[in-house]
């Protein structure tokens, strides 16, 4: 009774709500708690006794959000509690009932940081690594460490739930989004999405889990309508989701904007009803992406509970639809009761006051150890690390000047700061040549002044043109300094897809700088390495043989700089791992000729110009299961760097490899040693694969089971590692039979540190088929796909 009363006087003090007084005034006087505000009832009960307190106008508002602030163009019906969220819930203060707050993004909260002007108070947020640097990490322990930090500044700046983490698979390099995605492998991304939910989840706070599903690109992304087979949907892009929920239990699940098979996902109760909560077992809520969908009634039959960011619209159709029969109040009243539960259990319902004084110090350092962990070496020519001779440093490219921390749009922070690589390599006490920095500096403020201002937090600028390296400049800095860095910076984000030209391939500027460089400082017999700040896969077939070494720091956050000088000079060893494929060309890519779709008549839906808009369009997903190193081993497509690789500065050995049995039986364990043979600490990722007969449907030559990474090994020292696999790592998914089914005959355990260096192998037998689980016939396509298939 009394914690509840504190709650209510603070909101009271900070709402200046004379309903919540009231209410409060009225507890008092009935000397006793109300089922719903007792938090030793359990849930179920709690929430049925403040449904059962509702008038129908009130949920029918719980089940619509409150709208969203873009200057210019939309406003919040009520007051922001935390600036610069994304969204409210619908508060009733008479039965101190207040908004959930929900907030972006994959990369960090992203909130206002600056809210009075005159106050000289901030907000600013902790800018974690990108979701495909995190997952480079191959590290859940790590990852789950980084949700907890995402889940303390999220509690401590008043927002219960994170709209995050994103998992749409890398189904196509292009996607503007990729950076906020863990990869192209739904194991991988699964168990980086669990641990991260764990993580923030363990704070007493919430997560979103999205875009739910098959939402893999940002072009027409609000009206596309996604063809695919059942196949493909339930291996490649629902496994990643089924993964998180069954291991995780996410508060909630953001729909997609896409249709999936002529049916927009948030309208879909096969997706929203049958599998994910009937087949999975998921408890939580589902809301919508934001304005997303097409027909509130129908959303809300389709088990979409919650609207965002809501519109009074919507209030009306479902009002409306109740009223008149066409949705049962039943319906409804379960949208409402899962709506109740995320506002019960997150901190705006009877949690003390929040500090608004988040330790981004501690969390500062937390990017910066997973960011280490994240860089992946690609290529490395005894160039690195960095000796102590090699103390004369020159940093081509503006990239090496202006870092880029993370994408664009709802994945992008508000951060204090963001270290570029020259800050980095200073704070080591490796300051780079002055007088080329003083060139980059002023060109680079040159053509700043030349771009137009951002509009929207959404518009992504372009990019700033390469500052052109004659061959003077390049022979000068070859004669004065010790080694040569050039950083090729890519940025990409919400609402636009990238393109091949000038994007996925460098431009003529980066290649001809690339070339001038390399051929001055290796006329001087000094080293080239080449630092990838990219969110994105890029083409390096054509240039990497022109350099000595090749890191690929992703997009790292505010300490991108820092981390980066920490691999260069040996600070940290590298043991990043590639989440995806960097293939040779884009044609290679195994959705190249079918993506973006097509665009079919009709009027384009425009909500804001550019971000939220689209024409009507069809893209038919015509390469399967073959997604990623999938493609391009069945196919036998050569790539520049395959799935799982990375170099380290020491060498490791895998050796003794061992299965519980040769026979399966009810799940095998899959043993290996790993030993530093290097002269350096270092870890490595065992990853284990499987191989399976293929005879009664085609398969890939192997998928990715299973994945440990070790601790810190010192020179000489071993360790041991397991991975088991369970019935359900050996199945396909049979669409005539509506089931997972693991073929009789015999399986392989590849094992090795890379897709394409497992080289150590066992076999195991497996006497009878199996069908492990029997799912719905449902999200069948409306037409016969062409799939590609490899030749056997």
């Amino acid at each position: 009774m009394k914690k509840l009363g504190l709650f209510f006087t603070f909101l009271t003090l900070c709402s200046g709500s004379s309903a919540l007084a009231q209410a409060y005034t009225d507890l008092n006087q009935n000397g006793k708690k109300d089922v719903y505000e007792d938090l030793m009832a359990s849930m179920a009960d709690r929430v049925d006794d403040l449904l059962s307190r509702l008038t129908l106008e009130q949920k029918v508002s719980l089940v619509v959000g409150m709208g969203m602030r873009i200057p210019g163009m939309f406003n919040m019906e009520i007051p922001e509690k935390v600036a610069g969220a994304a969204g409210n819930t619908f508060p009733i203060p008479s039965l101190g009932l207040a908004s959930a707050i929900l907030s972006d993004g994959p990369a960090g909260l992203r909130i206002d940081p600056v809210r009075d002007s005159t106050s000289g108070k901030t907000y600013y947020c902790t800018a974690f690594p990108i979701e495909s640097m995190l997952s480079s990490t191959w590290n859940t322990d790590l990852v789950q460490e980084v949700g907890k930090a995402f889940g303390e500044e999220m509690r401590d700046y008043g927002v219960d739930v994170l709209l995050a983490p994103a998992m749409n698979i890398h189904r196509n390099p292009l996607n503007g989004r990729n950076f906020e995605y863990y990869s192209e492998d739904p194991l991988l991304s699964g168990k980086m999405s669990a641990a991260m939910v764990k993580g923030v989840q363990s704070q007493g706070v919430g997560t979103s889990v999205k875009h739910f599903v098959a939402n893999n690109q940002e072009t027409n992304r609000m009206t596309v309508n996604t063809v695919l087979s059942q196949r493909a949907l339930r291996e490649i892009y629902l496994r990643g989701f089924e993964i998180t929920v069954r291991e995780a239990q996410p508060w909630t699940i953001m729909s997609s904007y896409n249709k999936i098979n002529g049916i927009y996902t948030s309208q879909n109760p096969d997706l929203l009803q049958t599998i994910l909560r009937d087949e999975w077992g998921f408890e939580g809520l589902v809301m919508t992406d934001w304005f997303g969908g097409d027909n509130a009634v129908a959303q809300m039959q389709a088990s979409n509970d919650l609207l965002m960011p809501g519109t009074p619209p919507q209030r009306e159709a479902i009002l409306q639809a109740v009223q008149d029969g066409s949705l049962s109040v039943a319906v409804l009243d379960a949208n409402v009761k899962r709506v109740l539960t995320l506002v019960l259990r997150s901190p705006s319902f009877g949690r003390p006051p929040y500090s608004d004084n988040p330790d981004l110090a501690a969390h500062a350092q937390i990017t910066r150890r997973a960011g280490g962990e994240g860089v992946v070496l690609l290529k490395n020519d005894q160039a690195l690390p960095l000796g102590d001779d090699q103390k004369r440093l020159a940093a081509f490219g503006i990239g090496s000047y202006e870092f880029v921390a993370g994408g664009t749009g709802s994945g992008d922070v508000n951060e204090k700061y963001t270290v570029s690589l020259v800050e980095g390599l200073e704070n080591t006490g490796r300051p780079v040549v002055g007088t080329l920095q003083s060139m980059y500096e002023y060109y680079i403020q040159a053509e700043k002044a030349k771009q137009p201002k951002r509009r929207f937090f959404f518009e992504m600028l372009p990019p700033l043109p390469e500052m052109p390296v004659e061959t003077n400049l390049a022979n000068r800095m070859a004669q004065s300094t010790d080694a040569a860095l050039i950083t090729i910076g890519r940025n990409s984000g919400e609402g636009q897809d990238r393109n091949v030209e000038g994007d996925f391939n460098l431009t003529a500027a980066e290649l001809e700088m690339i070339r001038t460089v390399s051929e001055a400082y290796h006329a001087a017999e000094k080293k080239v390495i080449v630092i990838l700040n990219i969110g994105n896969v890029i083409e390096t077939a054509s240039w990497r043989d022109q350099v000595d070494g090749i890191l690929l720091a992703w997009q790292g956050g505010q300490e991108g700089g820092n981390i980066v000088a920490d691999a260069l000079m040996g600070k940290v060893n590298p043991s990043g791992k590639l989440p995806t494929t960097f293939p040779v060309n884009y044609g290679d890519v195994s959705s190249a000729n079918h993506f973006p779709g097509v665009e079919l008549p009709g009027e384009e839906q425009v909500l804001i110009p550019g971000i939220l808009s689209g024409k009507p369009a069809e893209v038919v997903y015509e390469e399967g299961i073959y997604v990623g190193y999938r493609y391009y081993e069945a196919f036998q497509k050569p790539v520049s760097y395959p799935f799982g690789f990375g170099l380290s500065y020491t060498t490791f050995e895998l050796s003794g490899l061992n299965i519980s049995s040769a026979k399966w039986i009810d799940g095998l364990t899959v043993s290996v040693t790993v030993t530093n043979t290097g002269t350096v600490p270092g870890k490595e990722v065992v990853q284990l694969y499987l191989g399976a007969p293929g005879k009664s449907m085609d398969k890939p030559v192997k998928e990715l089971k299973g994945f440990v990474k070790t601790k810190m090994l010192n020179p000489g020292e071993q360790e041991t590692v397991q991975i088991k696999l369970s019935g359900r790592d050996l199945t396909s998914y049979d669409t005539k039979r509506s089931a997972w089914v693991a073929e009789a005959g015999r399986y392989e355990v590849l094992v090795g540190n890379c897709s394409d260096a497992a080289r150590l192998t066992l076999p195991f037998m497996v006497d009878h088929e199996m069908i492990v689980e029997k799912v719905h016939d449902v999200m069948a396509p409306d037409r016969k796909i062409s799939e590609m298939k490899p030749h056997k």
